[in-house]
């Protein structure tokens, strides 16, 4: 069941301070309205910003000093670029796991 085509995609990063946003290494929310005005959530992580969170965990002893992660709706991506994002979003469109990979977002 193919859910749509996107009209609007939004990115936390893109909301952030100037020099923030490290696409390579980060993780960002993203808010996706498709053509039918539904609304999904996902958050977006770097495989590199893993690497991060593992390695500053480790020293501050948060989530078991770096030996788990769990976000919702976490989908991970070799960076957080709006490009690559907007990549990934179609090829879920496309291959028919968008609604899976994504929480909708109750109106």
């Amino acid at each position: 069941m193919n859910v749509g085509t996107i009209k609007l995609l939004w990115i936390s990063a893109e909301h952030w301070a100037e020099n923030q946003w490290t696409p390579d290494d980060d993780i960002v929310d993203i808010k996706v309205t498709l053509q039918d005005e539904t609304c999904w959530i996902a958050t977006v992580c770097s495989f590199q910003h893993v690497n991060t969170l593992k390695l500053k965990w480790s020293e501050s002893g948060e989530c078991l000093s770096g030996r788990y992660l769990w976000a919702a709706n976490l989908i991970l991506a070799a960076d957080t670029s709006r490009s690559t994002i907007e990549t990934m979003l179609q090829n879920l469109l496309v291959n028919d796991e968008f609604r899976y990979a994504l929480a909708p977002v109750e109106s």
